[in-house]
Formats: structure tokens, sequence, C-alpha cells
């Protein structure tokens, strides 16, 4: 399932940070001169060599952060983004550690830490927008549309420019393959780009492994689940603690009379 994405032509970008600019503004942030993912940074340009490298979430079409999540914070959405609820999140971090391109980032300066991660302006593209990237690249090194769509177009500019770009459409196959598909002048493992991941989607790795330990699961979720309850009910705990510890002072305080 991969809906809408990015088709990022790393010839035409310049560098000019445009992008993270709006990234910026879309999330109410302040931009950095950092120009790598952050927690307040979700879209990025790196500067490799003589080449820039936008960088952000690629929305695979199984997300493996979908999959290893307990609470079901990220969710696969029909028309592509990988999208996020920071409501449901726990701040249990497995999909930092299961996302093969090391994405999502975390808010260890905050005092109300979440996840942070690219989610394709899913609001703006709903309502017919462009992604807020896409719209502020003056160089169209960014193009949104439909993903069979863009890989056409990555194929045609291939195609009519014999020699400019390397002979791969990367997103195609990586983890399964990915809403987001860049075109390049050279190997896409000079840009910094993980070539090295299975062609199937990463999640059928992550069962098969969970499927062989099947107490660390269920007794996994359940610490999850019960870590996730005494955070969002602490005053609760506490009361009932108190209300203990009352109890126990009346208790002990008649076998001392008797």
């Amino acid at each position: 399932m991969l809906g809408h994405g990015i088709l990022i032509d790393t010839t035409l970008c310049v560098g000019c940070y445009s992008c993270e600019e709006a990234d910026a503004a879309r999330w109410g942030r302040t931009p950095t001169d950092t120009h790598k993912l952050s927690s307040s940074l979700n879209t990025a340009v790196l500067q490799v060599d003589d080449t820039y490298v936008p960088r952000m979430c690629m929305h695979c079409a199984e997300p493996t952060c979908a999959s290893v999540c307990p609470v079901g914070a990220f969710t696969k959405t029909p028309e592509g983004p990988v999208v996020y609820d920071p409501d449901k999140c726990m701040g249990c971090r497995y999909c930092m550690q299961a996302c093969p391109f090391d994405v999502p980032k975390y808010e260890w300066n905050s005092a109300a830490p979440k996840i942070t991660k690219c989610d394709m302006c899913h609001e703006r593209t709903s309502k017919g927008q462009l992604p807020a990237c896409v719209e502020a690249c003056p160089t169209g090194a960014r193009t949104y549309g439909k993903v069979s769509d863009l890989l056409q177009e990555a194929q045609k500019r291939m195609q009519d420019n014999p020699g400019k770009y390397h002979a791969s459409v990367y997103g195609v196959r990586e983890a399964g393959g990915t809403s987001i598909l860049y075109i390049s002048d050279r190997p896409f493992e000079k840009l910094g780009l993980k070539t090295n991941l299975p062609d199937h989607p990463m999640p059928s790795l992550t069962w098969a492994i969970l499927s062989k330990i099947p107490n660390y699961v269920f007794w996994g979720g359940t610490l999850m689940a019960g870590i996730w309850w005494i955070t969002n009910r602490r005053k609760e705990v506490q009361a009932f603690e108190l209300k203990l510890k009352e109890m126990d002072k009346r208790g002990n305080g008649t076998s001392n009379h008797e």
C-alpha cells in the first residue's frame, strides 16, 4: 500500500534549505543550522561531498514502526503517509530501534516527550494541498503524486537523459518499497542512503523473531502497557497507595488497642 509519495531528484537540489524552513513553519518550530533529522526537524538536507540529499520519513509500504508499536501510535494511511498519534504514544521508543531508515526522533529535552517524524503533511494533502516541503522547493527537486506516476516520471527522466542518472530508483525495493523515491547521478550508498536492506517488508522479520519468543511478547506487552497506565494515571495510583497506608495505620492502631 503506497498511495501518494514524493520523488526526490538530488541533481536538482541546490541546498537552499527552503524545505527545512517550510517544515519548521508547518510544525511551529524554529529552523536550525544542523541540517539533519532531529526532534525539531522532520525533513533535512544533508550535504554529501558536492551533493545535497533531502532526507525525511520514507513512509514504507509496510512500516516497521507500526508493526512494533504496542499501542498503535503509527498508522499507514491508504493515501500514503505513515502518521503518528502522540496521544497513544507511551514513549517506549520501539519505533526508533525498528526503523530501517533511522527516522523517528525523541524529544529528549521536553517535559512531555513524544516521537517526531514527517507525516508528509497529511493534513494538507487530505485537503488537496501539496506537502510544505514540496511547495517550498524552488527547483522542483521534490515532486508529489501517486507513487506509480512518480516511478514513471523517474524512469522517463533516466531515459531522456542517458548517462546523467544512476541506473536505478531508490525506494522501489528497499524494505519492501517506500512512498519516497530517489534518483541521483551517483550510487545511492555514496549519498549515505542504506543499500543493504532486504527487498521484502521488514515487519515480516519482526514477527518471525517475536513468534519464536511468545513469553517475551506477552510479558513485554504487559509490562509496557503497565508503564503506560502508571504514567497516565499517576494521580490515581498515588491516591490508592495513600488509601492503603491509611488503612494499614488504622489496622495497626486497632491491634495495639486490643
